[in-house]
């Protein structure tokens, strides 16, 4: 080392920089044979990079099944006061509400642009779903902690099906449908949301941020007979924070072959989200129930032409973290 460390002082051009580089650190910090542990380090970074960004989305999951542990604890806790409160439920959604809006915080730098548009009484809120809708689950949150408001999801068939959540759901109202149960929601005044792509956009779609509704139009006439506005939602890089493998063609033919999300999915990155709320399309009688979709798509369209880079890039994504540009030009 000490030979190397002379021709590197003498200043000969055979001896590469980041070898003269090296060398110094290892006098510096007193080790031998640096460049092997730094070797060493990258191969391990190799190695457990995809393990980590396959534990990732995972750990979304584990977020929900502590949020089913903490509420089976609440309600055992206060099993006795139920019979005295209508509200009992009231602390608990309060708490696990501050618990995402904490993470969302942290991991996301989560914002609402267009909270003021969420009128006081009924709305059909329509948003794009992305691989996971962690997005949609920080908006219930700040929704509950800045309005003291529950909206209201329509859920896929298959989120019932999993085994622990029917307690979860059931405090934060998801339903899956029918139509007629949707509109007496509605009518009751509550927010309500509704994704017309699902589990198909959640699979399907990609970087591009293509709307995958088909000929969905019956969220549009739950609207109508509601009568109530509706309000077009959409959540900036939301497909850079997790990714499905979903557009595959094996992962294709198993949805549509068992209508479940066998899809792996990859991601978990500390992206920026961002949620921009749309201009509310008000009720019209006269508007058919598809020219209603066709609008609303539109409307949800125009929000990803505006806010959204595509394709979407991650690496783009977290730079977002450090300026307050909306989309890149």
């Amino acid at each position: 080392m000490t030979d190397n460390n002379q021709t590197c002082a003498a200043g000969q051009a055979s001896v590469p920089y980041m070898t003269c580089l090296i060398h110094v650190l290892e006098q510096w910090l007193g080790v031998e044979q640096l460049e092997d542990y730094l070797n060493f380090a990258s191969h391990l970074l190799w190695v457990f990079t995809p393990l980590i960004l396959l534990i990732l989305p995972y750990f979304t999951i584990f977020l929900l099944y502590l949020t089913v542990v903490f509420l089976h604890i609440y309600k055992r806790k206060n099993v006795l006061k139920e019979a005295y409160s209508h509200n009992l439920w009231d602390g608990a959604r309060k708490t696990v509400a501050t618990l995402w809006d904490g993470h969302a915080a942290v991991w996301h730098g989560y914002e609402v642009h267009g909270m003021e548009k969420i009128p006081e009484g009924p709305a059909l809120i329509i948003f794009y779903h992305g691989a996971i809708p962690i997005d949609f689950y920080y908006f219930m949150a700040k929704i509950f902690i800045h309005k003291g408001r529950t909206c209201r999801v329509v859920a896929d068939h298959f989120v019932f099906k999993i085994p622990g959540f029917s307690l979860l759901l059931d405090v934060f109202c998801a339903l899956h449908g029918p139509r007629e149960k949707c509109v007496e929601i509605l009518r009751s005044g509550h927010l309500l949301a509704i994704s017309p792509g699902g589990v198909r956009e959640a699979l399907l779609s990609d970087e591009t941020y293509s709307i995958i509704w088909g000929n969905r139009k019956g969220f549009a006439q739950v609207a109508i007979d509601a009568q109530v506005p509706i309000i077009p939602m959409f959540t900036q890089n939301i497909r850079e924070g997790f990714r499905s493998l979903g557009g595959t063609r094996l992962f294709k033919w198993l949805y549509e072959k068992f209508r479940y999300p066998f899809a792996p999915m990859y991601g978990g990155f500390p992206v920026k989200l961002r949620t921009f709320l749309g201009d509310p399309i008000p009720y019209d009688p006269k508007i058919t129930a598809e020219e209603l979709a066709e609008k609303t798509k539109n409307a949800l369209q125009a929000l990803i032409d505006k806010h959204q880079r595509i394709p979407g890039n991650i690496r783009s994504a977290l730079l977002d973290r450090f300026h307050s540009e909306q989309k890149a030009d």
